[in-house]
C-alpha cells in the first residue's frame, strides 16, 4: 500500500506542476483525520464479515449532540465531547444488539440506523446549522510542524487499532469470526460479545470523527456525513481488507484513506472535473475489489 501511494504521488508530481509541494501534502494529511477514524472502525466491522452503512449518519447525529450541548446548553467542552462519544457508542450498541438478537443482516440493520440517525439529527438541530466557537476551535486549529494535532492523533489511533487487531485476544477473535464463525462457536467461544464490541467501537469512532469535523469546520451541519460511509468502505477495500471477512489491516486502511485523498487532490490539480474524478475513483475501487478476489483465490489455491 505504501508503494502504491508513492507511485500515485510520483504520477501526479509529474502531471501537475504544483502537486509535489509541502503545502499539498499538509493539506492532504490535515483533511483526513475524520476519514481515518471512520476507516479504522469499518476495518473492524468488515473483518468480522459485517458492514456498517450508518457511520455517516451516526457522525452527523453525534456532531449535532456536540453542537447542541455547546451552543444551547452551554456545557463545558469535555462534557459535550463525552456526550458526543456516548451518542456514537449507543448507536453502535443498537446496531450490534439488533443484528445479533434477531440474526439480521447488518446491511439491513445499519441501513435502518442510517435513516433513523439522520432523522434524529434534523430533529436535534431543528434542521439548522449551529456555529461553534471557543475551545472547540482550538481543537481544529492546533498544529505541530504544520500538521494538525488531529492528524497526529489519527496516526496514533491507527497504531492502537493495529495493535488491537494483531496483538490482543479481541483481535484474534475478530479474525477467527470473520474466517469461520461456526468453527469459533463450536470451539466454545461465544462470538456475540465480540461482534457487539466491534459495532460499539465503530459507532464510537464515528463520533470521534464528528469531533474532528465539527472542530475543523467550527459548525454543526445537519447534512454533514452524507456519503461518508461509502468513502470509508472504499478506503478499507483499497487497503486490502476482504469483504468476505477474516482479513484486514488498520494500517493498510490508513494508506487507503491517503490514496483516496491524494487521488482527489491530484485530479483536481490536473484540472479533472467532478464527474471525471468520481469515475476514476470508482474505477480504482472496483479494481481493488477484483484484486481482492484473485488474491483470495490464490490464497485458497496455495493452502
Amino acid at each position: 500500500m505504501f508503494a502504491a501511494l508513492v507511485v500515485l504521488l510520483a504520477v501526479f508530481s509529474l502531471s501537475a506542476k504544483f502537486f509535489f509541494t509541502r503545502a499539498t501534502f499538509l493539506t492532504i494529511a490535515n483533511q483526513c483525520p475524520y476519514a481515518v477514524a471512520l476507516a479504522a472502525g469499518m476495518t473492524f466491522v468488515l473483518i468480522i464479515r459485517e458492514i456498517d452503512l450508518s457511520v455517516g449518519s451516526v457522525l452527523a447525529l453525534s456532531s449535532a449532540v456536540l453542537g447542541v450541548c455547546l451552543s444551547d446548553f452551554r456545557w463545558p467542552l469535555a462534557l459535550a465531547v463525552v456526550a458526543c462519544l456516548a451518542t456514537g457508542a449507543v448507536c453502535g450498541l443498537l446496531n450490534g444488539l439488533i443484528t445479533i438478537k434477531w440474526n439480521l443482516p447488518s446491511f439491513i440493520t445499519t441501513l435502518g440506523m442510517l435513516e433513523m440517525a439522520r432523522g434524529a439529527t434534523y430533529l436535534v438541530t431543528r434542521s439548522e446549522t449551529k456555529y461553534l466557537s471557543g475551545a472547540i476551535e482550538g481543537i481544529g486549529e492546533a498544529s505541530l510542524l504544520g500538521f494538525r494535532v488531529a492528524f497526529l492523533l489519527a496516526v496514533a489511533l491507527v497504531v492502537a487499532g493495529q495493535l488491537v487487531l494483531s496483538r490482543t485476544v479481541l483481535g484474534r477473535y475478530m479474525v477467527a469470526i470473520g474466517t469461520n464463525e461456526e468453527a469459533v462457536r463450536l470451539s466454545g467461544i461465544d462470538p456475540r460479545p465480540v461482534k457487539l464490541a466491534v459495532f460499539v467501537i465503530c459507532g464510537t469512532l464515528a463520533a470521534l470523527a464528528a469531533v474532528d469535523v465539527s472542530a475543523r469546520l467550527g459548525s454543526v451541519d445537519p447534512n454533514i456525513g452524507t456519503g461518508f460511509e461509502l468513502g470509508a468502505i472504499a478506503a478499507v477495500v483499497i487497503g486490502g481488507t476482504s469483504l468476505m471477512g477474516g482479513r484486514g489491516s488498520v494500517v493498510n486502511s490508513f494508506f487507503g484513506v491517503l490514496i483516496i485523498a491524494a487521488l482527489g487532490s491530484g485530479l483536481a490539480q490536473v484540472g479533472a472535473k467532478e464527474p471525471t474524478k468520481r469515475l476514476i475513483t470508482g474505477a480504482v475501487i472496483v479494481a481493488a475489489v477484483i484484486l481482492d478476489y484473485y488474491r483470495t483465490r490464490l490464497g485458497k489455491a496455495s493452502s
